[in-house]
């Protein structure tokens, strides 16, 4: 597996913070809720289930971006874009202490997660490389010598080996699928 850009690591560092800030206040505004300290019950248990709900799906999001799975971009570039207004909201309603970190990581972290090496390590396709280095045994390597054998790139070295061959992207794999398909007349 290629090495992950610091990009994705600070895209995804940026999304598990703001996670647990979400989960904290949800944890937060439940206890408050059940120990009967809130204004409105009702409101205070709708806040509670989305910032919890939310808090999870961007802690989901970050674990996803480390993992490079391809779809955690687009929600993480989603919350991002939920959190600006929320940030503006503060910053109206002059709490700046809570506007303004939230603000910069928000913004922080759309400029690293749509930068153009996260996007490229993300685009990526990691689940070829992902043989017998992760395993270890013996069954990851005969796997990579089939594929090696197999002549999907066409491409032989000198010797007769296969020659390395670059991982497909998602992208790559599907347009290649639809070649095969036979054509209706």
């Amino acid at each position: 597996m290629s090495k992950r850009p610091i990009t994705v690591q600070a895209a995804a560092a940026l999304q598990a913070a703001e996670g647990l800030g979400a989960v904290a206040f949800g944890a937060y505004t439940g206890v408050e809720t059940a120990l009967g300290a809130a204004l409105d019950p009702v409101a205070a248990i709708g806040i509670t289930v989305i910032a919890l709900a939310g808090g999870l799906g961007m802690l989901a999001c970050a674990r996803g971006l480390v993992r490079a799975d391809q779809w955690s971009r687009a929600p993480a570039v989603l919350t991002q874009l939920f959190a600006l207004p929320v940030a503006w909201s503060l910053w109206q309603s002059e709490q700046y202490a809570f506007a303004v970190p939230l603000g910069a990581a928000a913004v922080l972290a759309l400029v690293t997660v749509l930068s153009p090496p996260s996007t490229a390590w993300l685009l990526e396709d990691h689940d070829e490389d992902d043989g017998a280095e992760d395993r270890g045994d013996d069954a990851g390597r005969d796997a990579e010598r089939r594929d090696a054998g197999s002549g999907e790139t066409g491409e032989r070295s000198a010797d007769g080996d296969a020659a390395p061959k670059e991982p497909r992207s998602l992208g790559r794999r599907l347009m290649d699928r639809l070649k095969e398909q036979p054509t209706k007349r």
